[in-house]
Order: C-alpha cells, then structure tokens, then sequence
C-alpha cells in the first residue's frame, strides 16, 4: 500500500489571516522554527501562503528594474510590474501585503509520490493540504517527506 499524503502531512497547521500583522507572522515562524505559513481569509478558505522566501524582501529591499533612454523615453529591460510587486513586498507591514498568492496545493488522498514530484517539478518546499471544501487541514512539507522516506 502506497502512502498518501494524508499519512504523512502535519495536521491542523498553524495559519493566519491577511490583516496579521507581519511581526506577529515573523514570530510565529521564528518560535516554532518553521518557514512558512498558509494564509487563510474569515470563512478559513486559502487565499496565500508566506514563506522565509517572501520575508526576504523586508531584509533586502528592492532593485529598480534596468532601462534605457532613449530618444527622451525611458525602455525597461524588465517588466516594471515586477518591480512594483517587490517593492510591495519589500515595504509591506502586513500578511496580505507580503504573502505569495494562488499557492499550489494537494489533497489528503494524493499518492505521496505524486506530490514529491509535484513539490520538486514547482520548486516549492511546502504545500497546503486541502479539504474538499478547500479548507486548510494540514501540510505537507519536504522534511515530512524525507522522514516519511527514512520510516520505510
């Protein structure tokens, strides 16, 4: 019998809401030494995920997309978008501001091949497990994976 994801994921993880404060996130991760947490709206329902990755910015700050003038008109060699949501992230004081959106995600009953490899092909160190009513019930994280590997 192939493990699933529900065997091995940590249940009931610790969430939190758009309007959390980002110290209070920062805390939270930083006690309980994890490096991420989903961000759910009122209803409980996934609406991000903020990881180490996203805290990153508040460190680093931000640098302005490269350009040429010419002709009197500035020409970015870089989508400025992608420097405004930086810049975002980089000066956000709360959750929403800073977290990742649309996070990708599993199902309990997933076979725990399928989302290692999910996890290794998106590059992502952690997925929200969801219930059918796309409810945050636990999480699956690489390390899980490995002691679910080392148990067998």
């Amino acid at each position: 019998m192939s493990k699933t994801v529900a065997n091995v994921m940590s249940h009931n993880p610790v969430v939190v809401r758009c309007e959390t404060p980002l110290k209070d996130a920062i805390a939270i991760l930083a006690e309980r030494r994890i490096s991420g947490l989903p961000v759910v709206d009122e209803s409980g329902k996934l609406i991000g995920i903020i990881s180490e990755t996203d805290l990153m910015w508040q460190e680093t700050g931000v640098t302005p997309p490269a350009y040429i003038m010419f002709l009197d008109s500035v020409i970015y060699l870089q989508n400025p978008g992608k420097y405004d949501r930086d810049l975002h992230k980089a000066l956000g004081q709360s959750v929403g501001e800073v977290m990742s959106k649309n996070p990708i995600t599993v199902s309990p009953d997933k076979p725990l091949r399928d989302a290692a490899r999910l996890m290794h092909d998106k590059s992502v160190n952690r997925l929200p497990v969801l219930d059918s009513e796309g409810q945050v019930i636990g999480i699956l994280t690489r390390g899980d994976i490995i002691r679910a590997m080392a148990a067998s």
